[in-house]
């Protein structure tokens, strides 16, 4: 599955809270300037970013999993997080 984001979040700052939130749970695998990479036994995930507009981050997940899967719901959940960095106002809710 894919899944995106667009934030204000600077690339540099997406990546750390990609860092922590997924590195707590998952290896870490290969991982680039804009990219990461994480895998557990849920399977894998890669994580892309990159600025968009001049003033925007374009987050981009993918997983090997299909449908709604722990994973998806997981990469879900990483999305919903970052919005409330940017929102305060914004109420994580749902199952993910």
């Amino acid at each position: 599955m894919r899944y995106f984001h667009r934030t204000s979040l600077g690339i540099d700052t997406v990546l750390a809270e990609a860092d922590t939130y997924f590195g707590a749970r998952m290896a870490p695998g290969d991982s680039g300037e804009r990219t990461r990479e994480f895998s557990s036994t849920l399977g894998g995930l890669q994580l892309n970013v990159r600025a968009e507009g001049g003033h925007y981050t374009n987050i981009d997940i993918t997983t090997d999993q299909a449908g709604e899967s722990e994973l998806d719901k997981f990469a879900k959940r990483f999305l919903g997080t970052i919005h409330t960095k940017t929102d305060a106002a914004h109420v994580l809710r749902g199952a993910y």
